[in-house]
């Protein structure tokens, strides 16, 4: 099986990369990994003649427009990133009769909810990346038999740039840092997204929606405390600065964010070869990545 994988550079294609091997060995599998600028998906025009030249049995998107805040001013470049091109994958995987993975966001949702959100709860994002990506879903589940959503949310990895690596550079230079504590979510490490991901492939079951992230609930502001913690406990920081909890309003961006994201994730736990992590053991497998880099 020839597995096209958009987005190389990103976290979560270098975390594709990285556990390719794991299942290579399930299948003859062949992994065609091209970055932006191999493959960029904000040029509509060469998307469709670069598949046909690599020809792919599957896809797995992992490319995405994903900075939240500059979305809200570049909508037109998110719409054309997370939906238009979407579509085109769509559209080619459906003539090709070839498979889909494209994977989602909790921003799908407008946070409302004080549960875990299901895959049947009704969709409302509250800013442009949101909705940006909530068209890429929904072509993807409406026009192509063979694709199929991955939601997640708060994806944080050893490679590239994310929350994590962010507080641990900031917790080297400042003696205090302020963290908002009233947007709670999960923490999801890239390497089990990429993993999961890999197990759907290979599964090829007939439910098109799935959320994954790791197990448990966190707000900013915990798992910020959590990465300095455990960062010093491995040695990769010799000092701990105060962190502060924070609200929302004190720390306002240009998008909005929904203060709940939490995924419900049972029926993935349940039908696929995917056992639940919690969000901490998977910061320490990063950490201890980081350290070993």
């Amino acid at each position: 099986m020839k597995v096209l994988v958009t987005g190389a550079n990103g976290q979560l294609g270098y975390a594709l990369q990285k556990t390719k091997a794991v299942f290579a060995a399930n299948s003859e599998l062949e992994l065609i990994a091209l970055t932006r600028a191999e493959l960029d998906l904000a040029q509509l025009e060469t998307i469709s003649s670069m598949l046909d030249i690599y020809s792919p049995d599957a896809i797995i998107n992992a490319a995405a427009y994903t900075a939240v805040d500059k979305a809200e001013g570049e909508a037109a470049l998110a719409q054309k990133i997370n939906a238009d091109a979407v579509q085109q994958l769509v559209q080619w995987c459906e003539k090709n009769k070839k498979t889909l993975i494209h994977v989602s966001t909790d921003f799908v949702f407008d946070g409302k909810k004080s549960s875990p959100y299901d895959t049947a709860d009704q969709t409302n994002p509250i800013g442009v990346y949101g909705k940006t990506k909530q068209f890429g879903e929904q072509f993807a589940l409406n026009e192509c038999a063979t694709a199929y959503v991955v939601r997640t949310g708060w994806v944080y990895g050893e490679h590239g740039a994310n929350f994590a690596k962010t507080i641990l550079r900031l917790a080297g230079e400042r003696e205090q840092l302020g963290i908002v504590s009233d947007q709670i979510g999960t923490p999801t490490y890239a390497t089990h997204l990429a993993e999961m991901l890999w197990q759907l492939l290979l599964a090829k079951p007939e439910q098109k929606l799935w959320h994954f992230s790791d197990a448990g609930v966190a707000s900013w502001y915990d798992f910020a405390v959590a990465i300095v913690e455990q960062a010093e406990s491995v040695g990769l920081l010799n000092r701990k600065p105060a962190i502060k909890p924070i609200t929302t309003l004190d720390y306002p961006t240009p998008a909005q964010r929904p203060a709940f994201s939490v995924l419900n994730k049972k029926a993935t736990w349940d039908d696929l070869p995917v056992a639940p992590v919690h969000w901490q053991a998977g910061l320490a497998k990063m950490l201890s990545a980081l350290k070993r880099s």
